[in-house]
């Protein structure tokens, strides 16, 4: 039996988060405490007591997810035994600390780096995402090509789970996919409350700050696999893994394709280890004999 470890994304924050971690437990306090030094501003009391709009800025909630996915799985070292790991979207970052590829601190600062990177981007060009539901992945991806073509850019983005893709892009992009998705037969095509066009070409502005950092850190040989989003391969090069991070700003998140990888090289358990259960909800409806749960 193989289990592997998967780490949630945007979108999973909560106002409480890690509370119940920092006040029971002596490591995870102090990580947190290490995480304020480190990030310059007391992540945590935002973390703890922040309004749900406070929680919803990218540059603390990147950070915070991280936070608390890390800090979760550090406290459980003794059972923490991952066969293979991966992470949705943000979650790669700490699914790189899970698996000893990158060190809590590297990680840290590259993501805290990555959701300023990716604020601004968002400020240079305003965008959005929109989730398009019960349609078929190639109708989607070639709608989204025709609008593009004609000069409004709309990409394929999340690939979350069978009937469920997000699609990002400029404003008026999204909302001339968002029509005639759902006139070729969509059930809903839902635009996100989210601050810019994650996962496009939108993010290029972001991707070319991101690299610099994430080329001078230093990546240990991880130990065991990291699925990444941009191949949905398992890759335990750190050269590769390096490469890969900095692509996957622009690429799309092919989730639903490194799940079915995880499945066919053996992951019988999926563990989610973070704030929320929106992982769990999706590896069940990629591969429904496939147990997943919660740390």
């Amino acid at each position: 039996m193989k289990k592997a470890y998967i780490f949630p994304g945007q979108g999973s924050q909560f106002s409480g988060m890690g509370k119940d971690l920092y006040e029971n437990n002596p490591l995870a306090k102090q990580l947190f405490e290490n995480a304020n030094d480190i990030l310059g501003f007391k992540i945590t009391e935002t973390m703890f007591s922040g309004t749900d709009e406070e929680l919803k800025q990218t540059k603390i909630t990147q950070p915070a997810i991280f936070l608390h996915s890390v800090i979760l799985a550090a406290t459980k070292e003794s059972d923490f035994a991952p066969d293979m790991v991966a992470g949705h979207s943000l979650g790669e970052f700490s699914a790189l600390v899970a698996n000893k590829c990158l060190s809590f601190e590297d990680a840290l600062k590259l993501v805290y780096k990555r959701a300023l990177a990716m604020q601004k981007a968002c400020e240079i060009n305003p965008s959005t995402m929109a989730a398009i539901l019960n349609l078929d992945d190639t109708i989607v991806e070639t709608i989204c090509a025709e609008i593009t073509q004609s000069g409004h850019i709309v990409v394929a983005a999340n690939y979350n789970c069978p009937g469920q893709l997000v699609i990002s892009g400029s404003n008026e992009g999204i909302a001339i996919a968002c029509e005639k998705l759902k006139a070729a037969g969509a059930k809903r095509a839902l635009v996100l409350p989210v601050g810019g066009a994650f996962h496009s070409p939108l993010m290029e502005p972001a991707r070319l700050e991101l690299e610099a950092a994430i080329t001078a850190t230093k990546f240990n040989n991880p130990i065991c696999p990291v699925y990444q989003n941009v191949t949905a391969f398992a890759v335990s090069d750190p050269a590769q893994i390096q490469k890969n991070l900095v692509a996957q700003l622009t690429a799309p998140v092919k989730w639903t394709q490194s799940v079915q990888q995880m499945v066919a090289d053996g992951a019988t358990q999926f563990i989610e280890v973070g704030p929320g259960k929106v992982l769990q909800g999706l590896v069940k409806k990629i591969s429904a004999n496939s147990e997943a749960v919660s740390v």
